[in-house]
């Protein structure tokens, strides 16, 4: 993500302002891997949906081995059917590993946020900070934490939710910096300031680090799941199914049976 800037708020103190940049949110992105899709992804007890509004297909759906393509069952030999349990096995694996990083991210952020606001006005733990964290949580559980993953919803459409947020905070700091400065208070600021950093910033690049640590193990599975795409025989008007697209190859491509270890499938 995005670094948190709050510049706006902070023009009658440059200093502080270029602090608060180096706190900042980590850096994920659904491209991260490489990997990227076309398609709104919905899972649920009825299977895997893939949909999008543009070019055919518009909607695909495999479930326990069978396949649906807008609207209407495909013939898929044995060996396909056995990959395409294989590639639902490995979507429903990855959906609750991407929700947390989702929801770590969000703490993540709003750590930040809440450092930013509270060293500039005082008030640490604000409730406007908490709405708006509160707010995020909801938005992730209600999305991909129910299986649902948009384009619109998630990438860019993410970080704007973020740089929302900040932007909403701007005119209560912009407030208690002034009120700051009117009653001298400027040197206890930057002193608070000082040493909030100091405490704070490594333990954010930690976690941040941390977290993009875990996004990338996650791309062994994505890869992987790509590789089991490649190798389905069956074709759409003659081209091969291509659900997920990779761009590169510099990353390694396990085999596909590591990634449902525990549901007894093998790929032939």
């Amino acid at each position: 993500m995005r670094r948190l800037l709050l510049t706006a708020a902070l023009l009658a103190l440059p200093p502080l302002a270029a602090r608060a940049d180096t706190l900042k949110s980590p850096e994920l992105s659904s491209s991260q891997c490489g990997v990227g899709t076309d398609y709104d992804v919905l899972v649920d007890g009825g299977g895997i949906w893939l949909r999008r509004h543009d070019t055919p297909p518009r909607e695909i759906v495999f479930h326990d081995g069978q396949l649906s393509i807008d609207g209407h069952m495909q013939a898929v030999s044995d060996a396909d059917a056995q990959r395409l349990r294989v590639l639902e096995a490995g979507v429903r694996q990855l959906m609750p590993a991407v929700t947390g990083i989702a929801n770590e991210s969000v703490g993540i952020s709003f750590d930040v946020l809440d450092v930013v606001h509270g060293s500039l006005t005082g008030k640490f733990d604000s409730r406007k900070v908490r709405v708006l964290r509160r707010d995020a949580e909801r938005f992730v559980a209600s999305t991909i934490g129910r299986g649902r993953w948009e384009q619109d919803l998630f990438g860019e459409g993410f970080d704007q939710r973020v740089q929302d947020a900040a932007e909403s905070l701007k005119g209560s700091i912009a407030r208690g910096v002034l009120w700051t400065m009117l009653t001298g208070g400027e040197e206890r600021i930057e002193k608070r300031t000082e040493k909030i950093e100091a405490e704070l910033e490594p333990k954010i690049e930690a976690r941040a680090r941390a977290l993009e640590q875990h996004a990338q193990s996650l791309c062994t599975q994505v890869l992987a799941l790509d590789r089991i795409q490649s190798a389905l025989e069956f074709r759409y008007d003659g081209q091969p199914l291509r659900m997920m697209r990779v761009s590169g190859d510099d990353a390694p491509a396990p085999v596909a049976k590591e990634l449902a270890p525990d549901n007894g499938i093998t790929l032939p």
